[in-house]
């Protein structure tokens, strides 16, 4: 069944939601570095899905971006720019989510939320301009 753009405009509010969240709560004292990188995981997660969604490609119901970028990528191979600093975020979704290693530094969170910066734009010029709603303001 061809895809409802409603369905996709809703995976990016949820994405634009968590990228929100993770903005707002990195702050220099901020203790809580795995919520937030958890939060980027789900924003990229999210754009991934709503992409795939636009297409008509059915994916799991997965937080591994290694198989939902791979996904992308064949359906539009300049995704495999991303082939290299999208897949480590989905340690947010598992490693960190539980106590054990280190958590992650200020630094790769930060780096984190670029990372979702750049899909956003990435993955948003490649959608309707009818169903992406407006960038988040900078914090």
């Amino acid at each position: 069944m061809p895809h409802d753009p409603a369905d996709v405009q809703s995976w990016l509010i949820k994405a634009q939601h968590d990228w929100t969240v993770a903005r707002r709560l990195l702050t220099p004292d901020v203790q809580e570095l795995d919520v937030i990188g958890f939060h980027c995981q789900q924003a990229v997660e999210k754009l991934l899905k709503a992409f795939l969604l636009m297409h008509d490609v059915e994916f799991e119901l997965t937080h591994d971006l290694r198989r939902l970028l791979h996904q992308c990528v064949i359906l539009d191979p300049q995704f495999e720019t991303f082939r290299a600093e999208v897949p480590p975020l989905t340690l947010y979704a598992v490693a960190f989510r539980y106590p054990g290693p280190a958590d992650p530094t200020f630094e790769y969170v930060q780096a984190a939320l670029d990372v979702v910066a750049r899909v956003w734009k990435f993955v948003t010029a490649r959608l309707p301009a009818n169903i992406v709603p407006p960038q988040p303001e900078e914090i």
